[in-house]
């Protein structure tokens, strides 16, 4: 082939390359701009997102009142020019996962959650009148059968979740209601769990406290039943109270961490 022939197959083909380029480009823009003006969820009949997620710091209160969050500083940006921090975390801290392995003795672990679970369908189970009167209601089969008559069925792979109106009480004593020997707030009973696992396909149930059991439980029967059965719970989750009865999708963002019997979560919703 003559130098000009090769010369020119080089520039065809670069024009041809850059020509490829030019038209993907625009169309990963258009893409990118269809995503930001309508992702497919929002599309689906979703106007907003919410964050369902608290804020984590070391004074959150916890399950047994030892701080279970600490951030040592290890470079700071006037020293060093960036800023990082060491993070110590109690895995149930905060808005957290409980996976399976937390109350069973081989349990998927966190990271084995399947990811197709962590997109899931909300229904709000509304208790809070019931648990301004008495801080030791919980969830039973007469509220699930209430919201099925009112909302319909309760679709598979729902997350299910308590609102009791405690995540207004997240910075005060009362939100672990200790009267010195046992903490009082709203949970999940057991019989409740049960008709969840034995009569709908939910994957996931959630709590506005710090625990799937109410405050007073001292057999965590809650806890073994569900987690036992290959599911997972969401604990401390914020915001219930903007979330309708049915129709919000909720985004889980779980952690992954080998091994973990769950973990600090960032939890969004698309109402």
């Amino acid at each position: 082939m003559c130098n000009a022939c090769l010369m020119n197959a080089v520039k065809d083909r670069m024009l041809s390359r850059r020509s490829f380029f030019t038209v993907a480009a625009g169309a990963g823009a258009a893409t990118a701009l269809g995503s930001a003006i309508a992702p497919p969820a929002m599309a689906a009949g979703h106007g907003t997102v919410e964050d369902m997620t608290h804020t984590l710091s070391d004074a959150f209160p916890t399950f047994d009142g030892v701080p279970g969050f600490a951030m040592d500083q290890q470079f700071n940006f006037a020293d060093d020019g960036f800023n990082l921090f060491n993070l110590r975390i109690a895995e149930h801290t905060g808005t957290h996962i409980d996976a399976p392995l937390h109350f069973s003795a081989d349990g998927a672990s966190v990271d084995e959650i399947p990811v197709s679970s962590l997109v899931a369908p909300l229904c709000v189970i509304d208790i809070a009148a019931r648990a301004a009167e008495d801080a030791d209601a919980q969830v039973t089969p007469d509220d699930l059968n209430a919201w099925i008559s009112a909302n319909g069925d309760i679709p598979d792979n729902a997350c299910v979740a308590l609102y009791s109106g405690w995540g207004a009480k997240v910075d005060s004593d009362g939100f672990r209601n200790s009267d010195g020997e046992v903490m009082h707030f709203p949970g999940f009973h057991v019989e409740a769990a049960q008709m969840l696992m034995e009569q709908t396909g939910a994957r996931s149930i959630a709590v506005d406290t710090l625990s799937l059991d109410h405050g007073a439980s001292t057999d965590f029967a809650t806890h073994y039943a569900w987690l036992s059965s290959g599911r997972f719970g969401i604990e401390c989750v914020a915001n219930l109270d903007k979330m309708p009865p049915k129709g919000a999708t909720l985004i889980i963002g779980a952690p992954k961490h080998a091994g973990g019997t769950g973990g600090p979560a960032r939890i969004m919703a698309m109402v």
